[in-house]
């Protein structure tokens, strides 16, 4: 049996992941331990719970991988920086001290990082460093259900390639095209990101959140369209682009864009954070989202000409655009897509460990089904004496169910009486959804819910849309979705039977005014333009929660719930019980669920001072 360490970190969304003889042990995010979103720094903490996971010393590892190749990273940061030159000298100045103290020597840099983690024999430990596209690929393609499939990675950047179509069989994996930076669709929908006021990595799924506010078909979208084709990129027919380098400062500066000429092309000034949102960032959003759409199918098609597949596999930090997505389902260029969960960077550990045992030490690949995710719930769980201690520090009176059917109903019961709920239950999930063990959940019903879970659990943005899990086999009831979507990745319409009519000039209305139009009999989970980013639930990955949506179903004929994650804006999703115990107490949530444990908030130790347990995150 072999015993792999996936290793991702020192850019965003550092992770470990374990695998023992290609089975996926643990998987978590080292911002779920130390409570730094986005955390980029050695996984030390999830490393250690990976390890504690499995029962494993560092000894007894196979291999440790690393998910990018540094050498191969630092050859393009010269030669970018040489090309460019003399512009770029400030970021050059800045960036190459760190690359030759650190990460020039990053195999001592893993191996100190390690030895936080407990001693090892150094001699013995076996470092491998996959490129980053290929970890991406893998951490599709080995957990899918297909024995053969079409892979397509996209993001900002990897070593030198950006995007890259492959083809994977049995336990083999081809890379047969790669596009190089600095041409890149993730950086490009990251410079819109900048643009419109949202920070770069972390509020990309802000600016997907915000393009459904545009005016289909105005004069206003198509105008940026034609300003974004004709003087920012260039799109070729097999999904690959140029970009303008006299529009970006990415490649060579400290900031995304040339803010003086883009102020210049698209007419007004860069949204600074916090300030509000008008209909010309709007439009503007719509108009990239549009072109991100437009490209991805390209590739797509690309992919399919290439290898002839009848699956798609999707990987990298575009793969979370799942608008794109699910346009590119309803293009039925495939039969079936699969999509990683953790897509981004953190999703890469993952890959290079499978990548690792399947490329490296040439063992064999049985596809599983559905998928071999374990429903994306990798992470760590704990046990009613951890929410017991919690409860003690805390002076934190609860009531214990001995009966999970009689917890689930009155849970069911709350939720339709209109109160919030954080639902804190078994092991963690591996990615940035929250799939029913750290969620915050309402009725979907409630047409007040979207803008009380915004405003007054939240905190963040009032424009933000929610989604809805719902029952696997009702999701045709409520979606125009004839598939499972257990990972939180596709969006759907909402059936058009549950649709209500909108005012005469609806796409006209003001930003806030279309926001509060009922749209549908499930209002709190519909977007603006009738679409829901949809998780089906299934008996089979999440009894528990499957059990409480069927509750809520046989009390209301409703089998679905508003599923937000468990965190406040700025806050990496709770990890622990006394992550979940504080957030609880921070914000407007009525009721606390932990295992069979419910608190509620009314008889908490003041309850009525939210002051006390506040606590500062960043902005996203």
């Amino acid at each position: 049996m072999s015993s792999i360490l996936g290793i991702s970190a020192f850019y965003h969304d550092s992770a470990a992941a374990l695998v023992e003889d290609g089975r996926i042990v643990a998987a978590a995010q080292e911002e779920r331990f130390t409570r730094r979103k986005h955390d980029a720094s050695f996984p030390v903490h999830a490393v250690r719970y990976c390890l504690e996971e499995g029962g494993r010393s560092l000894d007894e590892l196979d291999a440790v991988v690393f998910y990018d190749k540094p050498l191969l990273k630092l050859e393009r940061l010269l030669e970018t920086y040489y090309g460019f030159a003399p512009r770029g000298v400030a970021s050059f100045v800045k960036a190459m001290p760190v690359w030759l103290r650190e990460k020039m020597f990053l195999k001592r840099i893993v191996r100190e990082g390690l030895a936080e983690v407990m001693p090892f024999d150094r001699r013995r430990l076996k470092l491998l460093f996959p490129e980053h596209h290929l970890s991406h690929a893998a951490s599709a393609f080995y957990p899918s259900p297909f024995e053969r499939a079409a892979i397509l990675t996209v993001d900002g950047v990897g070593e030198w390639a950006t995007a890259s179509l492959g083809y994977g069989e049995g336990r083999h994996i081809r890379l047969l095209r790669e596009l190089h930076f600095p041409h890149s669709l993730g950086l490009l929908y990251s410079a819109f990101t900048y643009w419109l006021g949202f920070k770069v990595n972390s509020g990309e799924y802000k600016l997907m959140g915000l393009a459904p506010y545009g005016r289909p078909g105005s004069e206003a979208v198509a105008h940026y369209l034609d300003l974004i084709r004709s003087r920012l990129v260039r799109i070729y027919d097999d999904g690959s682009l140029w970009l303008d380098p006299r529009w970006f400062r990415y490649a060579t500066g400290l900031r995304m864009v040339d803010d003086r000429k883009w102020e210049a092309l698209f007419g007004f000034p860069r949204r600074r954070p916090e300030e509000p949102i008008e209909q010309h960032h709007c439009d503007l959003a719509m108009a990239i989202q549009l072109v991100t759409e437009e490209v991805v199918l390209a590739m797509a098609r690309e992919a399919k000409r290439l290898t002839g597949a009848d699956h798609l596999c999707l990987a990298g930090g575009v793969a979370l655009n799942c608008v794109a997505n699910g346009k590119l389902l309803r293009a039925g260029l495939f039969d079936d897509l699969y999509i990683q969960p953790a897509a981004g960077d953190a999703g890469g550990a993952l890959g290079a460990a499978l990548a690792a045992h399947h490329l490296y030490f040439g063992q064999e690949r049985q596809p599983q089904t559905p998928d071999a995710m374990q429903g994306a719930y990798l992470g760590p769980a704990f046990s009613d004496l951890d929410i017991e201690r919690t409860a003690r520090r805390y002076r934190a009176p609860f009531h214990r169910h001995d009966d999970f059917d009689a917890l689930a109903e009155e849970v069911a019961r709350l939720l339709r009486e209109g109160h919030a709920v954080g639902w804190f239950q078994g092991r963690m999930e591996f990615g940035p959804r929250a799939l029913g063990n750290r969620s915050i959940l309402g009725d979907a019903r409630n047409e007040d819910m979207q803008r009380r879970l915004n405003l007054k659990i939240k905190y963040r943005e009032s424009f933000r849309p929610f989604a809805p899990s719902v029952l696997a086999e009702e999701a045709s009831r409520y979606f125009d979705l004839d598939r499972p979507s257990p990972y939180m990745l596709l969006v759907a319409p909402v059936a058009e039977a549950r649709r209500h009519e909108v005012p005469e000039g609806y796409y006209a209305l003001p930003m806030m005014e279309r926001l509060y139009v009922k749209r549908s009999d499930i209002p709190a989970v519909t977007h603006v333009d009738f679409s829901a980013r949809v998780q089906t639930v299934h008996r089979e990955t999440n009894p528990r929660y499957h059990r409480l949506l069927s509750a809520f179903r046989q009390m209301t004929g409703y089998g679905l719930l508003v599923n937000t994650s468990f965190n406040v804006r700025g806050e990496p999703i709770v990890c622990t019980p006394d992550d979940a115990y504080r957030c609880f107490m921070r914000t407007e949530m009525d009721y606390l669920v932990m295992g069979n444990y419910l608190f509620d908030k009314r008889q908490q130790p003041d309850h009525d001072r939210k002051e006390r347990w506040a606590e500062r995150f960043e902005a996203d």
